[in-house]
């Protein structure tokens, strides 16, 4: 099995361009979000997906409590904000109302799901978490307010499941927000307008938030993107900028070959140069480089997943 790349055994591309520019990078702060991804299975097999997720699929493991415990506590003692979940489907994994509810103890929660029948089916397990100490929250995925268009990627009638699960999450008493696609060439004010009289018409709140995300491309398959350089980071960047970053304040961990490891953002998990080893203190000390095609769509775009 493989190890962490250590960061005086990374590849040459890790910090210089092709032409032999200096490569952009991030230095850690503090841990402020825990992302917990709780595999690549899912029940959806949409062709765009940034994670490759389908039934089955296992290049991430479906994590279990026992696997997260000591990264929660581990979070925790090190003052995270935050504790987010995403996949895959979050609820394809078993554990997964038992983790919120251990993550819920410590921190607020965010869950990223497509709101379909795997979370609708543990609707019962899911409503003693509106008790919990602190609150959890969800964010679906609706990629445009036609059916026609979000259901060319998903399949058809994930638009209205996906509606169903929202309204559900809602009505039960959770904060629920929206992650939508960046379309060609799209109007961003009619684009925000057309989701929240579709929000009015579901009886949801019309300023509901929405998380809006480029084309991210396919896993491993790092397309041809203008590189960011140490120059870019600094002549269109500043000190404060920089720390929104997700891989300034962020970090993810996977279940990987049997093992939990810790990556350095939640867009990055098919590159193993940014495994940053086993320990979330050991990895806020490392400098990440802006190598992934993804952290262009970053840094030209403000591209987070984060809510924070």
């Amino acid at each position: 099995m493989a190890e962490a790349i250590e960061q005086d055994q990374k590849s040459e591309n890790w910090y210089r361009t092709p032409d032999g520019t200096a490569r952009g990078y991030i230095d850690g702060d503090y841990l402020r979000e825990l992302w917990i991804h709780t595999g690549t299975a899912c029940n959806l097999a949409c062709d765009f997906c940034l994670e490759g997720s389908k039934p089955g699929d296992t290049r991430l493991g479906l994590v279990k409590l026992q696997d997260v415990e000591p990264y929660i506590a581990e979070a925790v003692g090190l003052g995270v904000e935050q504790i987010s979940f995403t996949g895959g489907e979050p609820f394809l994994a078993k554990d997964m109302p038992k983790i919120l509810h251990l993550a819920a103890r410590h921190r607020p929660c965010l869950v990223l799901t497509n709101g379909t029948e795997a979370l609708q089916r543990r609707a019962k397990e899911l409503r003693p978490l509106l008790k919990s100490c602190y609150p959890v929250a969800f964010r679906v995925s609706l990629d445009h307010h036609t059916p026609e268009t979000h259901d060319l990627g998903r399949g058809a009638g994930n638009f209205v499941k996906a509606l169903t699960g929202l309204k559900m999450l809602h009505d039960m008493g959770f904060a629920v927000s929206v992650a939508r696609h960046i379309w060609p060439d799209e109007d961003k004010a009619q684009t925000d307008a057309a989701f929240a009289d579709l929000f009015r018409r579901y009886g949801l709140p019309a300023d509901m938030t929405l998380v809006a995300f480029p084309d991210f491309a396919l896993p491993g398959s790092m397309p041809e993107v203008p590189h960011v350089t140490t120059d870019c980071m600094t002549r269109y960047q500043d000190a404060a900028s920089r720390k929104n970053f997700m891989c300034g304040f962020s970090r993810m961990i996977v279940k990987q070959e049997g093992r939990m490891r810790v990556y350095a953002c939640t867009l990055v998990d098919d590159d193993r140069e940014y495994d940053l080893g086993a320990s979330l203190t050991d990895s806020m000390a490392a400098r990440v480089s802006m190598k992934h095609h993804r952290c262009y769509s970053c840094f030209a775009y403000g591209a987070s997943c984060s809510e924070l």
